[in-house]
């Protein structure tokens, strides 16, 4: 079905309040993201029945709403121009406009309500997200980029262009400290560039100079962990100094002291402490798989379409950065991404039983294409979660595919991802691993094989021993959920 972004994003805008309600105005590879400033302004019964809106994720003023690829950048840049155009028309007619009255006690208890929604936790992950989000083109195309050069390497072919391409392909990996504490300080209210430049003492070739708890720093020590940790504590310093710096020596002073006190702290303390966490982080993937494959796999492939649904996913971004710059490539990914195998899965064997809900067949052949291609959204929001029991069958078809990729880890073969993003099919350009090319893509193909199989077989035998009018109701869209529980999608879009 065709989507005219114009008239999605009049929609989307009308039930969220209007264009001058939206602060924000972002977005990843399926979702549309948006801050509110009054999030009881929303109407989500009504946004979830816009065409085209595939899911709605509340959280407090935070809203996302699920488009799916493609359809996505073009109603963002029409939302984004609304807002921006409503933006500059208050701006123009804020003369007239002084001497507002002061919030009322029912806008005071709306905060309120907004602040207990938002626990501190989520939150929390929510804004380490904001952090990697933005980063993932980069590391797709360039680890892409890397894949591709690996494979001329191993064939001898083209010697000539191999050192460009490598150069390419390493070039923002080397710096993606830098990257992540630019974004760091964006986030969380600091001057980006000042952020940038602490977090790029982790990787400057000079701290080998540098001895700190009678060891000998190595540039890239802590890697993102330490950049986070760095550029979040320049904002803290920054701001503490714009309070208190003479107006007159702020321009002097203030990022004088942001960039020397965090960055004597980063070097003195950071790096060894998040040099210490990260090589944690890798020695446990390693033991994980190598020792509980199997079971790890099983675990983390069925378990992952729940993290989702929590907003828990968030908390592994900064897990694959750190094990793509410790080992080249994150293991955990091919495992989570089993759970989209599930999921494709499960909506074969509903398009097979459901003859007689022409609705919901069209639903599934629209959106099986992304599913294969690891963009999981519309099979979540659309089949699995609204039908319920298929949604169960796909988390057993994910634990299945996990535990293949696992058991293969316990026998020594270790299938990993060079990029944090894609799964499904568009997974095999970044897959990488310490056996041939060959041996981790057969691999990786039987997990998501496995997956498919055991997603479908539990869905098939489940709806088999129910009536077939126990699914969504023919011509009649799926029921959606309450928008502040709602999942948040896969490995796809984080």
């Amino acid at each position: 079905m065709h989507t005219d972004p114009a008239s999605t994003a009049t929609a989307v805008l009308t039930h969220l309040g209007g264009p001058a309600n939206v602060t924000s105005v972002t977005h990843c590879m399926t979702r549309l993201r948006l801050t509110l400033r009054d999030q009881d302004a929303a109407d989500g019964t009504g946004l979830r029945a816009v065409p085209g809106v595939l899911g709605v994720v509340a959280d407090g003023a935070a809203w996302q709403i699920v488009l799916g690829p493609g359809v996505v950048d073009a109603v963002t840049d029409q939302v984004r121009a609304r807002v921006e155009a409503s933006a500059q028309a208050r701006v123009q007619a804020r003369p007239q406009s002084r001497g507002e009255a002061p919030p009322s006690a029912g806008a005071a208890l709306k905060e309120d309500l907004r602040r207990r929604h938002s626990t501190p936790f989520r939150t929390a992950l929510r804004r380490v997200a904001n952090v990697f989000v933005p980063l993932i083109p980069a590391l797709i195309g360039c680890g892409i980029l890397a894949g591709l050069n690996g494979v001329l390497l191993n064939s001898g072919l083209l010697p000539g262009l191999t050192p460009a391409l490598s150069a390419i392909a390493s070039a923002f990996m080397a710096l993606l400290a830098v990257f992540v504490g630019y974004n760091t300080a964006q986030e969380f209210g600091g001057t980006p560039v000042l952020g940038a430049a602490v977090a790029a003492v982790v990787v400057y070739p000079g701290v080998a100079k540098v001895t700190a708890f009678a060891t000998q720093l190595a540039p890239g020590q802590g890697g993102v962990l330490g950049a986070l940790a760095a550029a979040f504590l320049a904002t803290r310093v920054e701001r503490f100094c714009r309070g208190r710096v003479p107006e007159t020596l702020d321009v002097l002073l203030t990022p004088t002291v942001t960039v020397l006190v965090p960055g004597l702290v980063t070097l003195y303390g950071l790096m060894y402490a998040a040099g210490t966490v990260a090589t944690a982080i890798g020695a446990a993937a390693n033991w994980l798989l190598t020792t509980t494959g199997a079971l790890a796999g099983l675990l983390l492939g069925g378990l992952f379409l729940p993290l989702v649904m929590l907003g828990l996913h968030q908390a592994l971004i900064p897990i694959h950065a750190t094990l793509i710059q410790q080992q080249g490539y994150t293991v955990l990914l091919p495992l989570l991404s089993m759970a989209g195998a599930g999921q494709v899965g499960a909506a074969l064997a509903v398009y097979v039983r459901l003859r007689h809900d022409r609705s919901l067949r069209t639903t599934i052949r629209s959106a099986l294409p992304a599913g294969l291609l690891g963009v999981g959204e519309p099979l979540i929001y659309g089949v699995s979660l609204p039908l319920g029991r298929p949604f169960l069958t796909a988390c057993a078809g994910g634990a299945a595919g996990g535990a293949f990729i696992g058991a293969f880890a316990m026998l020594g073969t270790k299938v990993g991802a060079t990029a944090i993003g894609p799964s499904g099919w568009a997974l095999f350009p970044l897959l990488a691993g310490n056996r041939s090319l060959a041996a981790t893509a057969a691999i990786y193909a039987g997990g998501l094989l496995t997956g498919y199989t055991v997603g479908f077989l539990a869905t098939w035998l489940t709806l088999s021993r129910s009536a077939p009018h126990q699914g969504v109701p023919p011509e009649e869209p799926p029921p959606q959920p309450d928008p502040g529980q709602q999942p948040t999608g896969l490995s796809g879009d984080l």
